[in-house]
């Protein structure tokens, strides 16, 4: 039954973020590995060097320690968070977002390291009951692994903030994302309700060491989490299973509206009969019942971290209803310490219930959030709903930030 509010609670926003980080420091994750795995760990954490300043720098408890983050995000106005994961798992040699999948020899470790860091999350998570969603990795070596975690998962976290997308690089060891390799995880996700998460960095190649690579990897890296998109809906995944639900997070928005188009107008060729497109490359289009940008809208939901002045505008046309804002916390390019300003520049000229519907209730709704729950919360510490409603004057706009929030260059991602 729904709840009506009294007047008095609509003065702020219970934000939700979409898109949070955390991970334990290396020793945090010792006690959930099985103890046969303690002498390597001990090896493998000697000789570890983090490649992450950010982990490094003194503000790196932000990602493990449960007390003092809550303190910051509230301090910050944020009520509740989605955590995907944020430093190094055991065995692993950079951070699990942008890992290459494991091979078949070191696969029982890296698993093992994944588990350790999926079960430190849960209880990061309990620390807070109601107010984190943990997001939790599997691997696609083997399927019957992955099934067992999501099943573990569904019964240890609540909220739960689902699972990460299988990270699946080109020309990788592993099956691409359209092979019936992962029909039983698509089948369980579906019957279970269990949101996949797309974020951004994920299915990253091995870019080699050369100097430039390094820039290449940062221009490519949308480029490479966008993909799953067109993969998982031109294989018919979306078509077997119209109840699945994918968020695609921190991965701008102003890439879609033209993404989409171009993907439609490739599904319009593959479908036109006198086409050679339709002759040589429709086969999997044939069996499509929508086009593209319908299966979007139905199955998709967006991560929208720190949405630029640029992409606020597209919400609209992207669906208020599918739009979850989010802080990043704690990264640098994310909105703490301004989250209040973030939220002035992207929505002061926004109705009330459109902001509301894009910080609280689709993201409840998605992830499973209790949102009458979490009101109290957001009354005592979330933004004035006339603060958000007053635009930022552009000389107010933080100067000490990196957030692209405030970038005022009107960016368009055209894929």
């Amino acid at each position: 039954m729904t709840m009506t509010r009294s007047s008095a609670t609509t003065d702020r926003y219970t934000i939700i973020s979409s898109d949070g980080h955390a991970g334990g420091d290396i020793q945090d994750y010792r006690p959930y590995l099985a103890s046969r795995w303690h002498d390597d760990f001990d090896a493998w954490a000697a000789e570890y060097v983090n490649p992450f300043t950010d982990l490094l720098a003194p503000i790196a408890y932000r990602s493990w320690d449960s007390a003092r983050r809550l303190s910051e995000t509230e301090s910050d106005g944020i009520a509740a968070e989605v955590l995907f994961p944020n430093t190094v798992p055991p065995f692993f040699s950079e951070g699990n977002l942008v890992a290459l999948p494991p091979t078949a020899e070191d696969y029982e470790a890296r698993w093992a390291g994944v588990q350790a860091h999926n079960r430190w999350l849960a209880d990061f998570c309990a620390n807070t009951p109601g107010r984190r969603a943990g997001v939790v990795q599997v691997f696609a070596n083997r399927m019957e692994d992955a099934l067992a975690e999501v099943r573990w998962a569904v019964e240890r976290f609540h909220p739960f903030g689902g699972i990460l997308l299988p990270s699946i690089p080109p020309n990788s060891h592993l099956p691409p994302l359209w092979e019936p390799h992962y029909e039983p995880l698509w089948q369980l996700c579906a019957d279970l309700g269990v949101p996949i998460n797309i974020h951004g960095g994920s299915a990253l190649p091995d870019y080699g060491e050369h100097e430039a690579a390094r820039s290449m990897m940062l221009i490519e890296i949308p480029w490479f989490s966008h993909r799953a998109v067109w993969h998982l809906i031109f294989a018919g995944v979306l078509e077997r299973h119209p109840t699945l639900r994918f968020a695609v997070t921190e991965q701008g928005v102003a890439w879609l509206p033209r993404g989409l188009e171009t993907l439609d107008w490739f599904y319009g060729r593959m479908t036109l009969p006198e086409a050679a497109e339709a002759r040589y490359f429709g086969a999997a289009a044939a069996h499509l019942s929508m086009k593209p940008s319908e299966y979007f809208a139905r199955n998709f939901w967006i991560g929208a971290s720190f949405l630029r002045p640029s992409e606020a505008p597209l919400c609209n046309e992207l669906g208020i209803e599918h739009i979850m804002w989010g802080a990043d916390y704690p990264h640098s390019e994310g909105t703490y310490p301004h989250t209040t300003e973030a939220l002035r520049v992207a929505f002061a000229d926004r109705p009330v219930g459109e902001v509301r519907t894009m910080v609280e209730s689709t993201a409840a709704d998605f992830y499973g959030f209790d949102l009458e729950q979490l009101r109290p919360v957001g009354d005592r510490i979330g933004p004035a709903v006339t603060d958000v409603s007053t635009p930022l004057a552009q000389d107010d706009w933080p100067t000490d930030s990196t957030c692209n929030a405030f970038d005022r260059t009107q960016m368009l991602r055209a894929w």
